[in-house]
């Protein structure tokens, strides 16, 4: 075959026409080493080994079908060949920069990205419909997923545990949409959150020794608001002894522990049959003798069987819930209970609730990107029909900076958790002054 002619200068600029050409070439060269290798077994063979062999074969493709490419273009096609073959193709490049929170496409040509709290459009592009489709059903399939006509909705993740949501036609008009929440191969410490303020030291203390004491705790927070995270820092508190279970729709938590079994709902298949759902999964796992049981996230009939198991014996089980206040998170969990075609009286949910939660911790997603924790709640009890509860911490927002930035102080409201006689029966500690009511951090 005649080498391709291709200009050796400014290739693959953003306008340039000569990015047609470099599209080409790549899908030429990457054609010709589907035909010379056996893709079929990559996924048995992956690895750093595997790769360097692969990326021989590339440079040679490559000095065949164009030799006149510079060194930068050279590697940037070797590379990009690389990301088709073993990657997720165009989104390697998002997935690799420092600092992305979210990527958000919707359809081949128009691809988002949130970085450092402010939205932006990325100059990286599928080359259509199709080519999106091969790296979408590449991502599903990884994890048993499917996504087609039948099937046009699926939630997923990454390998490094990022969440990703999918969308195709009939729903999407504009070509298949993903909105992926990135979850890094190194995810945020206990450092991290405090260096970003998203806490104090003190509100620490005190999460610390009820995760130790095995309260049972909500994180409510709307989306993107750092629910995920945050309770990923709690559970670094449990002790390495203990038995926990956790139960995700799309798996994404990263627990440090040694002694945790993962379950994760399936869909249902082709015909309609073999769905397992986050009831059936904690029912299960009551079964399993777990110390703790952590649900990623309540959004059904589960939420009941959540706080069943809170209220016989699991004491220290987390979970987060989309709600805006501590307060919005009791009727939530009311409404997806009823949602869940269980139909109990209000007050006998607003009891297994009052006598199952012990403390809910607000997270919010401020003005300009910051991510705080607004609240630490104490539920108290019930009086009549209503659940009592007492804020132990607050975030109390200042104004908006010249960036656009919220910002604000932590305040200590000066009530003495009730709890506290358990986290000194657990061999707790807290400093006798804690609790006293001042702004923190001053």
């Amino acid at each position: 075959m005649a080498n391709a002619t291709l200009p050796s200068s400014r290739m693959g600029r953003p306008g340039d026409n000569s990015n047609s050409d470099f599209e080409d070439l790549k899908r030429l060269i990457h054609g010709k080493l589907v035909d010379k290798l056996d893709l079929t077994r990559l996924g048995e063979l992956e690895g750093d080994t595997l790769r360097r062999e692969i990326r021989l074969v590339v440079e040679h493709l490559c000095d065949t079908e164009n030799p006149l490419l510079n060194r930068s273009e050279r590697e940037r096609l070797i590379e990009e060949v690389l990301d088709e073959t073993f990657g997720f193709g165009p989104l390697e490049i998002l997935l690799k920069e420092e600092g992305v929170a979210d990527i958000m496409i919707n359809g081949p040509k128009h691809i988002f990205i949130e970085k450092n709290g402010r939205i932006q459009r990325s100059n990286v592009e599928f080359r259509d419909d199709d080519h999106l489709l091969q790296v979408l059903d590449r991502i599903v399939s990884k994890v048993g997923r499917r996504i087609d006509e039948t099937s046009p909705m699926c939630d997923a993740r990454l390998p490094d545990g990022s969440r990703v949501n999918a969308i195709i036609a009939p729903l999407a008009l504009d070509g298949p949409s993903l909105t992926i929440r990135r979850f890094g191969s190194n995810p945020l410490t206990l450092e991290d959150l405090l260096r970003f303020g998203a806490f104090t030291p003190e509100m620490v203390m005190l999460l610390e020794g009820a995760t130790k004491a095995r309260l049972n705790m909500i994180i409510s927070g709307g989306t993107g608001s750092g629910k995920t995270t945050l309770l990923n820092t709690l559970s670094s508190f449990i002790p390495g002894d203990q038995r926990v279970i956790t139960i995700e729709d799309a798996a994404e938590l990263q627990l440090q522990q040694e002694h945790v079994l993962r379950l994760e709902t399936r869909p249902a298949n082709i015909e309609g049959k073999g769905q397992i759902n986050a009831t059936d999964l904690v029912k299960n796992a009551l079964r399993m003798r777990p110390d703790r049981i952590i649900i990623g996230e309540c959004r059904g009939a589960e939420s009941l069987d959540m706080l069943q198991a809170m209220n016989t014996g699991h004491e220290g089980s987390l979970t987060t819930i989309h709600a805006n206040t501590p307060r919005d998170a009791v009727s939530r969990l009311e409404t997806m209970i009823g949602m869940g075609g269980i139909e109990l009286p209000l007050k006998a949910i607003r009891h297994q609730f009052a006598s199952a939660v012990d403390l809910i911790i607000q997270v919010n997603r401020l003005q300009g990107g910051p991510r705080k924790v607004t609240h630490i709640t104490e539920v108290l009890n019930m009086e009549q029909d209503t659940v009592i509860m007492q804020d132990i911490f607050l975030f109390v927002q200042d104004g908006i900076d010249e960036d656009g930035k919220a910002y604000g102080h932590f305040e200590s409201t000066g009530v003495r958790p009730a709890s506290m006689d358990r986290l000194e029966a657990a061999g707790v500690r807290l400093p006798t002054n804690l609790f006293a009511p001042r702004v923190l951090g001053h």
